[in-house]
C-alpha cells in the first residue's frame, strides 16, 4: 500500500518544479563527473568526490519527491463551512499580535513562512475549531492561548 502524503495544490506545484529542476540538473552534474574524471587519480580528487555527493543528493531528492507525488492527496480544494482544516489559511490572535498560518500536511510544513503541519501540537489543536473559539497549546515557557480571528479556505 503506497504511503499517502497531504498536500495543498499550491506546494504539489512547488514539488512538480523542484522535481523538474533536479531533472534538469542531472546533465550538469554528470558534465561535473566527468570533468572531474579526466584530473586523474580518483582516490585524492575532491573535485570528483563533491561531484558524486551532489549527484547521489539529487537522486535522492528526485526519488523522495517522486514517491510524494505518487501519493499526493490534495488538500483544501473543496471548503464549504468555517471550520478549520487542511489547508485553511487561519488568522490567530495573541495578544496584540495578530499571525496567519497556512495548516499543511507534513511534508510541505515550513514553520518560518507561515506553514504549519497539521500534526504540530498548534495545528492539531486548530483542525476542527471555528473562529471565536480559543486553543491553548504547551509551550517551553508555558502554556499559549491563541484566539481564532478569521479562517480562509
Amino acid at each position: 500500500m503506497r504511503k499517502q502524503f497531504k498536500l495543498t495544490i499550491h506546494g504539489k506545484r512547488e514539488l512538480e518544479e523542484e522535481l523538474e529542476q533536479l531533472i534538469d540538473s542531472r546533465s550538469d552534474i554528470a558534465d561535473r563527473i566527468a570533468e572531474a574524471r579526466s584530473f586523474g587519480d580518483l582516490s585524492e580528487n575532491t573535485e570528483y568526490a563533491t561531484a558524486r555527493e551532489q549527484q547521489s543528493r539529487a537522486e535522492a531528492r528526485i526519488s523522495e519527491i517522486e514517491e510524494i507525488l505518487a501519493g499526493a492527496e490534495i488538500i483544501g480544494a473543496d471548503k464549504t463551512d468555517n471550520i478549520i482544516g487542511l489547508g485553511d489559511t487561519v488568522a490567530l490572535k495573541f495578544g496584540r499580535t495578530t499571525t496567519e498560518y497556512i495548516i499543511v500536511g507534513a511534508v510541505e510544513a515550513d514553520p518560518m513562512n507561515g506553514k504549519i503541519s497539521n500534526e504540530s501540537p498548534l495545528g492539531a489543536q486548530l483542525i476542527g475549531k471555528k473562529v471565536g473559539e480559543h486553543v491553548t497549546i504547551d509551550t517551553p515557557k508555558g502554556k499559549t492561548s491563541y484566539e481564532i480571528v478569521e479562517v480562509d479556505g
